[in-house]
């Protein structure tokens, strides 16, 4: 339960730092980019570092990098798709997660293992 806590704490602490900065910059768009995944992968890796060592927590930070560029894709292709055929944002995003989670683990099996 104390990691927990602490990531709660950690997590609270960084979020509200980067909604700090997303008031900050203009536009409101590029603002999102501050919201709260960068700062619970930070605390994440913190606590990681902390309890598991430096080697650990390189392993750890590349899953995230392989579930950020998964996810660019994913982004990449929603958009497309709702652009070019406009279906309902809901049935397009729900259908393409497959990309995300697709792409994620095709990494960590090329690179990651």
């Amino acid at each position: 339960m104390g990691e927990i806590t602490l990531r709660f704490v950690i997590g609270g602490v960084i979020v509200s730092f980067f909604a700090v900065l997303a008031e900050i910059f203009r536009p409101k768009s590029f603002a999102g980019l501050f919201n709260a995944a960068p700062s619970v992968a930070l605390a994440t890796l913190g606590i990681t570092i902390a309890r598991h060592g430096k080697t650990y927590a390189a392993a750890e930070a590349h899953t995230m990098l392989f579930g950020a560029i998964g996810f660019l894709c994913y982004a990449a292709v929603a958009s497309w798709v709702l652009m070019r055929w406009k279906p309902k944002a809901l049935v397009a995003t729900t259908t393409l997660i497959p990309i995300w989670f697709g792409v994620s683990f095709a990494l960590w099996w090329g690179w990651g293992r």
